[in-house]
């Protein structure tokens, strides 16, 4: 385990650095933030009482969603992995006496967490200082914010649990794109990334937020927002649980597959 913690140690590090990609993000988050509440707001003046959510509790939403993008955003995937794989200096990382899946977890999740160290407080603070009901409201109790530190930690972890098991698909492929545009479009629907599931019709939802793709960033933001009830939040987070030792756990037998099977150029 102590290997392992040097490697997300030394990737968060090394993360820290890319500051001007991080302004570049924070621009074009606060950006599309802005945009996607003035379409809500746009659709809210009609008829609020039609919608599941109230103004307020969906400004809070998308706010979140874009601080905390890094850690949730299925598409932010490593290139340097699929390049490995794909050009043959997955040997390299195979000579090492570690495991591929544990130190790729490791680096994916100090990427992530780097990138949303830099990006997520000048978003929450202009996002806390804008006018209501456009900013952020303050959570329901601190019992509802440990929540969603603890769910916002387990959508991290199952978010990464799936880009690993893109990963270890790659193996069996012979270019990532496919898969790579396949899983993104999809989670990008699934996870209410797109639109919050509760907008869904309520058949479709309650199928949705039974697959694992809602374990990402829906439970963490609704349980901020107040949309959840405790009942709703206790088999949320159960799944959350379910879902990341199902991932993970067919992510390392594929990896284990993959690893006896791999051929390189030349061997």
């Amino acid at each position: 385990m102590k290997k392992y913690l040097s490697f997300f140690r030394l990737r968060f590090v090394m993360g820290l650095q890319y500051r001007a990609a991080a302004l570049a993000g924070m621009v074009t988050q606060f950006v599309w933030g802005f945009m996607e509440i003035m379409v809500f707001h746009a659709f809210y003046r009609t008829d609020p009482a039609a919608f599941p959510m109230s103004f307020s509790a969906t400004a809070s939403y998308i706010w979140l969603q874009q601080a905390f993008l890094a850690l949730s955003a299925v598409w932010m995937m490593e290139n340097e992995i699929f390049d490995s794989i794909v050009d043959g200096n997955i040997a390299y990382e195979l000579c090492r006496p570690v495991s591929i899946y544990n130190v790729w977890y490791a680096r994916s999740c100090a990427n992530r967490v780097s990138r949303a160290v830099l990006r997520c407080f000048p978003i929450l603070i202009v996002a806390v200082l804008a006018p209501r009901p456009y900013g952020m409201n303050a959570p329901a109790s601190m019992g509802h914010f440990a929540l969603f530190l603890i769910t916002l930690a387990l959508g991290l972890a199952v978010t990464v649990s799936f880009n690993m098991l893109i990963y270890v698909l790659t193996f069996f492929t012979v270019s990532p794109q496919g898969l790579r545009i396949f899983f993104v479009s999809t989670v990008e629907f699934f996870s209410g990334a797109v639109i919050p599931l509760p907008f869904f019709p309520e058949n479709i939802r309650a199928v949705m937020e039974l697959l694992p793709f809602a374990s990402m960033q829906n439970v963490a933001l609704r349980v901020y927002s107040g949309s959840m009830s405790g009942g709703e939040m206790r088999k949320a987070v159960i799944l959350q649980v379910f879902w990341l030792g199902a991932v993970t756990a067919a992510g390392k037998l594929l990896c284990r597959l993959a690893e006896r099977r791999v051929t390189v150029q030349g061997g």
